[in-house]
């Protein structure tokens, strides 16, 4: 091959990879601007965990009144409640709790009870979880609170059902996610709280339900997802790196 052939096909063999190249150039600017935006959601999502964690942990407050309610600036307030509450309304909904061996639950339910404020209006509490053996009121006769108390607790928004909870049937009391308008409406309770209290655990109580079960546990895979995004981003720069030295070294 003459030197003016070779220098042609070269030529020919960089137009070549003109097309695979700007379409490796957009996959690439793709592929670190979504890793860029990982990293930028990892740090808005530890943000929000610490304003959450701050919240919870602050000294109790009044609740919002109900019209007042905003579950952006409300919701994990720790809050303090004096009333009474209406014991033969309870709502069991079915949950699992953390059991004494690690990595194993406890099958149960989380007692959801009317609470009438003094303040006036009545506000969901979830007193806690039971297990499924103490599922009847008269078998935990001794964690019935009568008379007046005061409760204190987090605030949480009503329970969205996800696509794999099951549907509620109000008629059995057979309930699966925390959804407050639904159980006000089948107790006839009326008007309550857009919100709920999940109440603080009673230090040293031995009793049924144990409360204190919030955990504030929100997924923050963000750095995984970045790493892998990078990743993928390095795999298409060392790909298309032998692609075209094996395309130019064919002419050599």
């Amino acid at each position: 091959m003459s030197a003016d052939a070779a220098d042609a096909a070269r030529a020919g063999s960089w137009r070549g990879l003109l097309a695979p190249g700007l379409s490796a150039l957009v996959a690439l600017a793709i592929l670190l601007t979504l890793g860029t935006w990982q990293i930028a959601r990892k740090t808005e999502k530890e943000a929000l965990i610490g304003r959450i964690v701050e919240r919870s942990r602050a000294e109790p407050v009044a609740p919002p009144e109900p019209a007042a309610w905003d579950a952006a600036r409300d919701e994990f307030r720790h809050v303090r409640a004096a009333g009474r509450f209406v014991n033969e309304d309870e709502t069991l909904v079915h949950g699992l709790a953390p059991g004494d061996t690690p990595g194993r639950a406890l099958q149960g339910y989380y007692v959801l009870t009317p609470f009438r404020r003094d303040a006036g209006g009545i506000v969901l509490v979830n007193r806690g979880f039971v297990p499924t053996e103490l599922k009847a009121q008269a078998d935990r006769r001794d964690g019935v609170i009568e008379g007046d108390t005061t409760v204190t607790g987090i605030l949480r928004a009503s329970e969205a059902r996800g696509m794999f909870v099951p549907a509620p049937d109000p008629k059995r009391g057979e309930w699966f996610n925390r959804d407050i308008a639904g159980i006000a409406q089948a107790r006839g309770l009326g008007a309550v709280a857009p919100y709920l209290i999940e109440a603080d655990a009673v230090p040293g109580a031995k009793t049924w339900p144990k409360g204190g079960q919030l955990r504030v546990d929100l997924p923050n895979n963000h750095l995984q997802y970045a790493f892998t995004w990078f990743g993928i981003a390095a795999c298409l720069v060392g790909v298309f790196t032998v692609f075209a030295w094996r395309r130019l070294r064919g002419l050599t």
